[in-house]
């Protein structure tokens, strides 16, 4: 299930994209459920700083519920990340027409930098296909290997493209510089992206008590690990004297 060749491209170029995860029926329910969210976010959130990206992307619909649980990225998370690793964000990128968004600035995912040590994991799930007209993400190959932010031009002199098409996987090193596109073309592109962390670290949101009991046990072993079951810290005695069970 897993190809060692494109993991040792995370490890070198730090980005690869795993072909054909996703199949087509399920991509589309998959931006069924994101654009609904974004249309009730657009009225109950409409000045945010980040307008467009939906967050905790796990209770806004049950194919983006069921994503944690995906045996191939569960796959690729154990044998390039952590076999314990952990849910730090789950959210969407959005390009509508004629614009960049958030992500549309040279940046990385996590502020950390341990020489030859990763911190942080990203999945990109389009959700369309990413284009160069439609703004496929610019990333600076290598450049997880630096402490360093490269200037602008340097990045766009040396930057590459991540092409590919809808239902493909893209896995990245969280230091990996990347941007945003910006789409020239009439329509939307999606995609949904996860940020996977350490298990001793802290989540954005405190997934457990965030998620509902019912959308919880709904997930498999695979997907409760993820939202952060297996860190959760006792309240009492009586919770810390429970069965493991």
């Amino acid at each position: 299930m897993v190809n060692d060749k494109l993991l040792d491209i995370v490890e070198t170029e730090g980005v690869t994209i795993v072909p054909a995860v996703l199949d087509h029926e399920r991509v589309g329910r998959l931006r069924a459920e994101l654009e609904q969210a974004i249309a009730e976010d657009a009225v109950n959130y409409p000045d945010v700083f980040d307008k467009g990206m939906v967050h905790n992307c796990m209770v806004r619909g049950v194919e983006m519920a069921r994503l944690l649980d995906d045996a191939v990225m569960n796959a690729y998370l154990d044998k390039a990340f952590s076999d314990t690793c952990i849910v730090y964000a789950y959210q969407s990128s959005s390009l509508p027409p004629s614009q960049g968004n958030y992500g549309s600035r040279v940046h990385v995912d996590s502020p950390r930098f341990i020489p030859g040590y990763a911190t942080n994991l990203g999945v990109i799930f389009p959700l369309d296909d990413f284009t160069l007209e439609n703004g496929a993400t610019h990333y600076l190959p290598g450049s997880h290997h630096s402490a360093d932010l490269p200037t602008d031009e340097f990045f766009f002199a040396n930057a590459k493209r991540a092409c590919c098409r809808a239902g493909d996987m893209i896995l990245f090193n969280g230091r990996l510089v990347h941007v945003a596109g910006f789409n020239a073309t009439s329509r939307t592109r999606h995609s949904l992206t996860i940020n996977i962390c350490r298990s001793y670290m802290r989540q954005r949101f405190d997934f457990p008590r965030l998620i509902p009991p019912q959308i919880i046990d709904g997930f498999g072993e695979k997907g409760r690990r993820l939202i952060g079951m297996n860190v959760r810290m006792p309240t009492s005695l009586d919770e810390f004297y429970l069965p493991p069970d």
